[in-house]
């Protein structure tokens, strides 16, 4: 039971990643309909930033303080990726056949990989550990406080971001538009300055969830967003996509899929497959999802226009 608690918790705090990831592709689609798969590496973007944020200031401020201001020049630095991707990119192919952004994205997320390698070399980078890393006792269990603030901050975000969608202005314009783009022009949105706000909160969301992942597992490098970057797409896909509670469900749950899967593969398969094969259960599930229920878990509010 002390292990099957240990892999519950680890597989929250990597469900509360994906989950974050996971928003930004499910509220990129649900408004044009597009899977921005060069999201993943706009994380990998953001938590490289913070690494080269907390190269230069480390010696100066508080390691807590330091943590935060390199979270915020990463979200920045994502927000602003972000937003000129959706205008270079893919605006000028919004009306184009659905086969064209999509190519442009895969290639989007090929480029951004390259100018990252470039940048930052391709070698692997150790991440400062600027938490207090003395794990708590939990239950038989234990918990880093790197991983409290994690689930902390993903709660506070995900909460944060229902108020946005639900309780704003902005959040009414993206649902409307969300809709249907041109009733909701004729009724004073405009699309395009809702659009690009959406891809900046979901920038802005991925640099979060790429400081949390290179804080929780102590590396960052050019090709780290690929993978979180298509198990996030899993999670959307399972939870619904389109769907932002879908979403949350979605992420959490793969992330329990995964941990615990991890841990208990070696006695399923007697010693055949060990923990380094826990990539297999996302690609396992997306496959059993799409086959058995393709609209996922909570349904797909925009599937007519898949």
């Amino acid at each position: 039971m002390d292990i099957f608690f240990q892999q519950i918790i680890n597989g929250l705090v990597l469900g509360s990643m994906y989950a974050l990831v996971a928003l930004g592709y499910t509220m990129v689609y649900g408004i044009i309909g597009l899977i921005n798969f060069a999201h993943g590496e706009v994380l990998m973007v953001g938590a490289l930033v913070s690494w080269t944020v907390i190269g230069f200031i480390q010696p100066l401020l508080p390691p807590w303080l330091v943590l935060l201001v390199a979270l915020v020049v990463a979200c920045l630095v994502a927000a602003v990726l972000n937003y000129t991707i959706e205008r270079v990119a893919y605006r000028p192919l919004r009306n184009s056949p659905r086969l064209a952004p999509l190519i442009t994205a895969i290639g989007m997320s090929i480029l951004l990989q390259t100018l990252a390698m470039i940048i930052w070399k391709p070698n692997y980078k150790s991440y400062p550990t600027l938490l207090p890393s003395e794990p708590i006792s939990l239950g038989g269990a234990s918990i880093t406080p790197t991983q409290i603030m994690i689930l902390v901050v993903t709660a506070l975000t995900l909460a944060g971001l229902v108020w946005l969608v639900h309780g704003t202005k902005l959040g009414r314009a993206m649902r409307a538009t969300a809709e249907n783009q041109r009733v909701a022009a004729l009724m004073g949105v405009q699309p395009n300055r809702v659009i690009s706000a959406t891809f900046v909160i979901g920038a802005m969301l991925a640099a979060l969830a790429g400081v949390m992942w290179a804080s929780n597992y102590g590396t960052v490098q050019h090709a780290m967003g690929f993978i979180p970057g298509i198990k996030a797409f899993t999670a959307a896909v399972l939870g619904g996509i389109g769907n932002l509670a879908g979403a949350v469900v979605g992420g959490i749950l793969l992330g329990l899929i995964e941990s615990i899967g991890a841990g208990y593969i070696g006695d399923f398969t007697g010693g055949v497959l060990g923990s380094h094969y826990v990539d297999i259960f996302a690609f396992a599930v997306l496959i059993v999802v799409l086959t058995l229920r393709p609209s996922g878990l909570l349904g797909e509010r925009v599937a007519d226009r898949a």
